[in-house]
């Protein structure tokens, strides 16, 4: 591509070059992680997350790290809750709002799962 003033010319190349940049790290970065994920205690947990539909390996990572014992859940609500993602809710006598997701707790597992397609309708 092609600009007409050298400085446009010059601010493309320089956010192409991030994006390979960024693509080039995220690469290696994926490397990484195959490469200790064998010798993991988790591995078997990353696997099963992997087999659900819009769950990848680094997302998997991510949310097996954030948790760490997906057992101390007693049940899906609570591992939910621990995400961020259930409903707000106000009540007032015999009144109740159900709002949107709250988006409170573990904002960055939160933020993995919620983006994962497939699993928020």
């Amino acid at each position: 591509m092609a600009f007409d003033h050298p400085a446009q010319q010059i601010a493309f190349q320089d956010y192409v070059d991030a994006v390979m940049d960024a693509e080039r790290r995220l690469q290696q970065v994926e490397e990484q992680i195959l490469s200790l994920l064998p010798e993991w205690n988790q591995r078997p947990v990353v696997d099963s997350l992997q087999a659900m539909r819009g769950i990848a390996l680094i997302n998997a990572v991510v949310l097996v790290a954030e948790v760490g014992d997906f057992t101390r859940f007693s049940n899906p609500r609570q591992l939910m809750a621990y995400f961020g993602l259930v409903p707000g809710e106000q009540s007032s006598g015999e009144t109740v709002w159900r709002g949107g997701i709250t988006k409170t707790g573990n904002t960055h597992a939160g933020a993995r799962w919620s983006r994962a397609p497939g699993l928020t309708g």
